[in-house]
């Protein structure tokens, strides 16, 4: 297995995605890395290690670069030459930690959409309050004008990839929504509704974001709009979070030491609730594994995503999906039970 990482994506780029790949190259001594980008800067963290390739580039795609532009001038781009070691089958899979936008918008003029695909969905793995593997968000950003069709892919990908990767049995779909009850929310909910109640997956109903963090459903489908103010609300809200209990834990002598009793068990807290443990999120509906790491990955966060990658491609999961959409007639789902 060879797979193409951007070493010069993310906020901490290239040392904490250099060493994250090199601490996943002592897990994995069979995976085979291409790492692009800098190798003046990279060079000196991989030295002659057999497992490393270095595609060569200073050139870059920032995060406040417009997607389709940069990657379209871009050419020399770290992120670009990665995408196009997966289009040229030099590489199983890419991980960038870079411009999300900019990594669909190179995902797909790279690699392609999967056929009978309309738009990709951003599915990250989200934590729960209960020692789970978490849930899958689809689509958590990428498709803000979504269609009840395009749910229902997420759908059918999300449980697809739950249940090959993730190893969980007849994965629980839910969709997002104001409340439980069938014929809740706005027309694009209503008409979701229909499809996923008559699509091949385990669809529980509606679910509400309040409940989310108590593990109610293992794939939550929502249009990226409402899936990116979840995923950010989430984010913040966990930062908040720790950021006052060490303010409070730390204002004394007495509460440092409550700190200093209570430290295992807060430190297991924050490992549950941290993203970096579940990877990066998934780009689905594209011909190839392509994982976005989170913008401020450290190396144990690229270390993760590489994981969820290696899982990706081992499980074949891209192949199982595009068998899926063809067995399902999804315009005759449509015909029959949307409007």
């Amino acid at each position: 297995m060879r797979l193409a990482i951007d070493a010069m994506g993310g906020d901490h780029a290239p040392d904490e995605i250099v060493k994250g790949a090199m601490l996943a190259a002592k897990e994995y001594p069979e995976i085979e890395f291409i790492l692009v980008g800098d190798e003046n800067k990279i060079k000196p963290i991989v030295g002659d290690h057999p497992q490393f390739e270095i595609l060569h580039t200073t050139e870059k795609i920032e995060g406040t670069d417009s997607p389709v532009k940069a990657v379209r001038k871009k050419k020399q781009a770290s992120m670009v030459l990665a995408i196009n070691e997966v289009k040229e089958g030099h590489a199983d899979a890419i991980i960038s930690a870079g411009n999300t936008g900019a990594l669909m918008t190179a995902g797909l003029f790279g690699v392609g959409r999967i056929k009978g695909i309309d738009r990709p969905g951003l599915a990250p793995t989200l934590p729960t309050l209960k020692e789970s593997k978490g849930f899958l968000l689809v689509d958590a950003g990428s498709n803000m004008d979504a269609k009840p069709e395009h749910l229902l892919q997420y759908a059918i990908m999300g449980s697809i990839y739950s249940e090959k990767v993730l190893n969980i049995a007849s994965p629980r779909v839910g969709l997002l929504n104001v409340g439980e009850e069938p014929g809740k929310g706005n027309e694009l909910c209503k008409q979701t509704y229909k499809l996923l109640q008559a699509a091949p997956i385990h669809f529980i109903g509606n679910v509400e974001s309040r409940d989310l963090l108590d593990g109610i459903a293992d794939v939550v489908v929502c249009d990226g709009f409402s899936g990116n103010l979840v995923l950010k609300t989430m984010e913040g809200t966990g930062m908040s979070l720790f950021s006052l209990l060490k303010e409070k834990l730390t204002g004394s002598f007495f509460t440092k030491v409550i700190a200093g009793l209570l430290y295992p068990k807060l430190r297991g807290i924050k490992k549950q609730m941290d993203y970096s443990t579940y990877g990066g999120a998934c780009l689905f509906g594209l011909r190839a594994p392509v994982i976005k790491a989170h913008g401020s990955s450290k190396a144990s966060a690229i270390q993760s995503s590489i994981r969820q990658a290696k899982r990706f491609v081992d499980k074949n999961v891209v192949e199982m999906i595009e068998k899926k959409v063809q067995e399902i007639d999804i315009e005759s789902i449509k015909e029959d039970y949307g409007e």
